[in-house]
C-alpha cells in the first residue's frame, strides 16, 4: 500500500516484545458498542475464542522473546470460560491487564480474580470501558442498560481492592473536559474507588465507529519525514505484538485488517510493522493508547482540565 505520492509506508522495527497482547474472545462481546473499532457483537464470529493450549504456547514462548507485561482483549474477555486459567498462566510469569466492559462481573468471579491476584507477585489490572459518566451519556453509545451494568462491576472491583482504570473515548468537546472528568471522580468515588484512574480514548474511526461518526480521509498516512526525530516508543507497535486464534498481529488496532497480520508464530510477528493504514496517525498523534499509558491522558485524582486537547 502505498500513500498518495506513491510512496511505500514507513517500516518500524520492532525494539523488543516487551508486552504480548492475546485476542482470547475474538470479537465476539455480549455488547454492541457503536463506537467499536473492530466491531465485537453476539454475533461476530470474524475471531474466534482462543483456547487454553493456544495461549499456554504462546507464554511458552514469550518467555525466551524477553515479554515483560501481558494484555488480555477481546471482544469481551470474560465470555472465554478459560479466561481465568490463562490469567493464572500469565500472572507466573508476569504483570496482566485484561480490558473489560465489567458487565459480566459477579461476585463470585470477582473474587476468583482477586485470589489470583492475591497469589501472585505480579500485579493484575482491570481496565473498564465507559463512555460517560451518567447513563445518559454512556448508554447512547454502549447500549441500554450498560452503564447501570458496568457500575455495579466496578462496585464489586473496588469492593476487592482493585484500582479500575476506566477507559472512555472521548466522544464531548475538548472544552467540556472539566465538567466530564469531574463527573466521572464523583461516579467513581461513590462507587467505592479510592483513587480515580481515567484514561481518555481518541475516535479510532474502523468499523463501528466509521458508520457512527466517519472513517479516515485518503490524505491520513504516515510518511518517513513524519517519523524523523519521533520518539519510536510512543507507537505499540514497536515493542508489542497481539495473537489471535488465526496467528500474530502487529497491533489491537489493525487486527482485522489485511495488512495487520504478519504470520502464524511470534517468530514471525517479530518482523518490522509496515505503517500503512490511516489509524496509525491516530497512535502517531497520541501515542500508545492500546496500553495501560498513552492517549489523551490518565486521571488520578489530580484537578481537573489538565488533559490536552
Amino acid at each position: 500500500m502505498k500513500d498518495a505520492t506513491n510512496r511505500p509506508p514507513p517500516l518500524l522495527p520492532l525494539a523488543a516484545l516487551d508486552a504480548l497482547w492475546f485476542q482470547v474472545a475474538g470479537t465476539l462481546c455480549n455488547l454492541r458498542c457503536r463506537h467499536c473499532f473492530i466491531s465485537c457483537a453476539p454475533d461476530n464470529h470474524t475471531f474466534g475464542f482462543m483456547t487454553l493450549t493456544q495461549v499456554r504456547q504462546h507464554l511458552a514462548e514469550s518467555v525466551a522473546l524477553g515479554v515483560r507485561e501481558y494484555y488480555f482483549t477481546g471482544g469481551e474477555p470474560f465470555l472465554n470460560p478459560d479466561i481465568f486459567e490463562m490469567l493464572a498462566a500469565a500472572l507466573a510469569l508476569g504483570p496482566a491487564t485484561v480490558l473489560t466492559n465489567a458487565t459480566r462481573f459477579t461476585p463470585a468471579n470477582v473474587a476468583r480474580l482477586a485470589a489470583l491476584r492475591d497469589a501472585s507477585s505480579y500485579s493484575l489490572e482491570l481496565r473498564v470501558s465507559l463512555d460517560g459518566f451518567t447513563a445518559e451519556t454512556n448508554d447512547p453509545i454502549r447500549g441500554p442498560g450498560t452503564f447501570d451494568q458496568a457500575m455495579r462491576g466496578v462496585e464489586l472491583l473496588a469492593g476487592a481492592g482493585f484500582l479500575p482504570i476506566i477507559t472512555a473515548m472521548r466522544s464531548w468537546d475538548p472544552q467540556q473536559d472539566e465538567a466530564v472528568l469531574a463527573g466521572f471522580r464523583e461516579q467513581l468515588t461513590a462507587a467505592g474507588c479510592s483513587r480515580v484512574r481515567l484514561k481518555l480514548l481518541p475516535a479510532l474511526r474502523l468499523g463501528a465507529e466509521a458508520k457512527r461518526d466517519h472513517g479516515y480521509g485518503e490524505d491520513e498516512f504516515l510518511t518517513e519525514e513524519m517519523l524523523m526525530g519521533y520518539d519510536p516508543r510512543q507507537l505499540l507497535c514497536h515493542n508489542s505484538r497481539i495473537v489471535s486464534d488465526r496467528g500474530v498481529h502487529v497491533c489491537p488496532i489493525l487486527i482485522d485488517q489485511p495488512a495487520g497480520w504478519l504470520g502464524a508464530t511470534l517468530a514471525e510477528g517479530l518482523q518490522p510493522a509496515r505503517l500503512s493504514h490511516p489509524a496509525c496517525t491516530t497512535c502517531y498523534a497520541y501515542g500508545a493508547i492500546c496500553s495501560n499509558a498513552g492517549g489523551l491522558g490518565l486521571e488520578t485524582a489530580r484537578p481537573p482540565g489538565n488533559l490536552p486537547s
